[in-house]
């Protein structure tokens, strides 16, 4: 790594423009919303036509497609890298039963496939078991939570955690604890679905690619995550006009994280940075009523809005120097986008309230299907499928058990596995990735395809910032690329029913 003090030295040569913004950041409350809607489609709306009019996708937002055609050689095929991003699963509770997958473990040959763990509260083991419930409690899914879970690699402590916060049930035989219990008393953090709940998801699986070593990059919550999947880094800086001076952090609880209609306070570099550098066209699309930038009011639709947690973008500076405020969209301009071929280069969609799958949230697991099946019918069936690919994948494991020990790269993570597939027409048939991945995967892509391998990278970089680490270039990290097939015909869409057993 090169000297820090040099680096520093090249932050001073532009700080001084940078210090000409601070006004305008400090002021960011007073900032609009990146315009009005046509018209607004709630999460998980019943149709792409009813989607209304955008301008997505055009002028300065155009996707930038690079060398296409017959000429277009690997991952030169494709044009539009999506990126869906669900809650709080862990693999073992999704697809711990898919076969081949690694996932749950058979308690004697030809025997029924579970895992048990030690239950502290019932003083004997507590064994994973299957569930047909759409509603889930989970447990904590904290860094607290998940070193007690995978309790020095044995990951046998996913019920030792839930006494840690109150908000989880400890007494079995509560009334209120009930509905989310197995049939031995268990906690549902010990539970999985199959094909019975989430049939789409487990049809992608056996259609397209399945990747069984996906791991939160994080051994952290939510917003941790979902700094990495645009930055490659989670932490807390002291300056917010300074990328210097940040350092790791996988907390961000009580301090340090943004707040919608507040001033910017993560100083690092994101992967924005280096896109608006080369022309590349990139969205990130949110439910519909989020207060991306203030002033944010009390609204009766929150449970459409997707929370500040999994939409860290406007609180990068970076984000502002660069004036890309305009493409923080919603998922109405993401399904127009999809309908009329107008799809960016690189576009990352978040759930908000209403169709996220994470316990507790205001809709069940079935309403977070049909809102995925939705998002990717439309690609499916828009004019830019044959150049796309979606991966999707949850941002982290929920509290709910997972039986493999995640990989230590540095202090932040990996954290516990999460469900992981890739669709597109070039995505191999039914094959199970054993990679191992992180969100950082995403980027190494992302550079790949469009920023000629430039890495966030402070060596590299025209904007330094003080990470120690290049999370897209350590040994271990896979290599996305190989879940494809680039030399077969691209494959047709397979547009699947968002709501099959209504």
């Amino acid at each position: 790594m090169a000297d820090r003090g040099a680096a520093r030295r090249s932050y001073a040569r532009w700080a001084p423009a940078l210090a000409l913004a601070a006004a305008a950041l400090l002021a960011v409350g007073c900032l609009s919303s990146p315009g009005d809607r046509a018209t607004a489609v709630p999460d998980g709306g019943p149709s792409i036509s009813e989607a209304g009019t955008s301008t997505s996708g055009t002028g300065p937002g155009a996707a930038v497609t690079g060398p296409t055609g017959p000429e277009a050689e690997g991952i030169f095929k494709l044009d539009h890298l999506i990126f869906i991003v669900q809650e709080n699963r862990s693999f073992d509770h999704y697809f711990g039963t898919f076969p081949g997958a690694d996932g749950l473990t058979a308690n004697k040959p030809g025997g029924r496939l579970r895992d048990c763990i030690p239950d502290p509260v019932l003083g004997h083991k507590s064994c994973t078991y299957h569930t047909r419930q759409l509603r889930q409690h989970g447990g904590p899914h904290n860094w607290v939570a998940s070193g007690l879970s995978v309790n020095g690699g044995k990951m046998n402590g996913f019920l030792s955690a839930l006494p840690r916060t109150p908000r989880w049930c400890v007494d079995r035989f509560a009334k209120e604890c009930r509905p989310f219990l197995g049939p031995r008393y268990q906690p549902d953090v010990m539970s999985w679905h199959d094909d019975r709940t989430i049939p789409n998801y487990w049809r992608y699986a056996e259609e397209f690619v399945l990747q069984d070593r996906m791991f939160a990059p994080a051994d952290s919550w939510t917003l941790p995550a979902h700094l990495f999947l645009v930055s490659a880094w989670s932490a807390y800086c002291t300056d917010p006009l300074d990328p210097m001076s940040c350092r790791s952090d996988k907390d961000l609880q009580d301090y340090g994280r943004h707040v919608y209609g507040k001033p910017p306070v993560y100083a690092w570099t994101d992967i924005t940075y280096l896109l608006h550098e080369q022309d590349v066209s990139w969205g990130y699309y949110t439910g519909e009523g989020t207060c991306s930038f203030g002033p944010c009011e009390e609204e009766k639709a929150w449970w459409g809005r997707t929370p500040s947690g999994k939409n860290p973008l406007p609180g990068f500076t970076d984000l502002y120097e660069t004036k890309q405020k305009a493409n923080i969209l919603t998922h109405s301009d993401f399904l127009t986008s999809a309908r009329e071929g107008t799809l960016r280069s690189v576009s990352w969609v978040v759930p908000g309230n209403r169709v996220a799958e994470h316990p507790l949230s205001v809709g069940e697991i079935d309403d977070g299907m049909a809102y995925v099946t939705r998002l990717i019918n439309a690609v499916m069936k828009g004019p830019d499928w044959e150049t796309s690919a979606i991966f999707l994948t949850w941002d982290d494991w929920g509290g709910f058990y997972d039986h493999v020990r995640p990989v230590a790269v540095d202090k932040l993570g990996y954290g516990i596995r999460v469900p992981a597939l890739v669709i597109g027409p070039y995505a191999k048939a039914g094959y199970i990735d054993h990679q191992t991945l992180s969100f950082d995967a995403y980027l190494k892509l992302i550079e790949d395809r469009f920023l000629g391998g430039q890495r966030l990278d402070p060596d590299t970089m025209s904007r330094p910032d003080s990470r120690r680490v290049v999370r897209e270039d350590l040994a271990v990290l896979g290599d996305l690329a190989e879940a494809f097939d680039f030399t077969q015909p691209p494959r047709p869409p397979l547009v699947l029913d968002p709501r099959p057993d209504d």
